[in-house]
Order: structure tokens, then sequence, then C-alpha cells
């Protein structure tokens, strides 16, 4: 009993942080609503997807620091890729917004963790860690883009 309520608390655990989950809807909504290289107003994607402003704002200038997106102020202003959605995998904007140590670190976020001092959590981590990686690597936002639009998959509430 005592381990299945332990596999369910870890299981509980939000792999990816607020900020990188807003940040991949967002480039996915970009994808898969808009014509590329097309500049999207932010208050647009805050509203059609129910993001904070503000958060989405802050998320946008980390993204736009690390090259995946430009900024043009003004009335048709908004934000734009930088690279083909072809040329930009989950892992670079996991990356970008959680750290690129991200694979690394522990699930749990607890200093020291390995395998002579394990978190409840690390088991289960060094086991799916690899293979999404792996996923993330090699999964493009083109192909994200074009399963929403194949399958009709939604990316807000």
């Amino acid at each position: 009993m005592r381990e299945l309520a332990l596999k369910i608390k870890i299981y509980q655990v939000k792999v990816l942080s607020k900020s990188c989950v807003y940040g991949l809807r967002a480039l996915l909504y970009i994808v898969s609503e808009k014509p590329r290289g097309a500049f999207v107003n932010i208050r647009e994607i805050s509203e059609q997807l129910e993001i904070s402003f503000h958060f989405l704002t802050k998320t946008f200038q980390v993204l736009t620091e690390e090259g995946m997106l430009r900024s043009y102020r003004g009335p048709n202003g908004g934000i734009a890729l930088v690279k083909e959605p072809e040329d930009i995998f989950l892992i670079d904007i996991v990356c970008a917004l959680d750290g690129p140590d991200f694979f690394d670190k522990c699930l749990l976020g607890l200093a020291g963790c390995g395998e002579a001092a394990p978190c409840p959590a690390h088991d289960f981590w060094i086991s799916h860690k690899a293979a999404l990686r792996e996923e993330f690597s090699t999964t493009s936002l083109a192909k994200m883009g074009t399963k929403i639009n194949k399958e009709k998959l939604r990316l807000g509430p």
C-alpha cells in the first residue's frame, strides 16, 4: 500500500515548469494557426490560450534572448519565429526555459540526488529521462503543428 501511495505522489510531480508548458503551447499555437514568418500579437495568443499576458511576455523574452523569436513593436507587431519550425525542436524550448541541465537535474529538485543518495523519484526519472530526451530531440515544432492540424488537437481550454 505504501508503495502505491509513493507511485501516485511521483506521478503528480509536474516535469516541466509552468513557463515551459506555456512557451510550448504558445509556439505550437503560432505554427498551427498562423502563416510562416507572420508576426502574431501576444495579446491574441494570451487570450486564445488563456495564459496571463504578462507571464507570456516574460516567457517570450527568454525565447527571444535564446534566438528563437523576434519581436516587432507597433500596431501590426508581435512575435515571430526566427527559424523555420522544422529547425526548432522541443528540446530547444525546454532547455531555453527550464535550463540546459533539465535532463540532468533531480525530478524533485533535490541537490545531490544520485545513485549514492537517491530521492523517491530517482529510479523513475532515470528510467524515463533518456527516452524523453530522445523524443524531445527529434520532435520539431513543424511535426507537432502538423499533428495538431491533422488530428484537430487542442492547445487551450
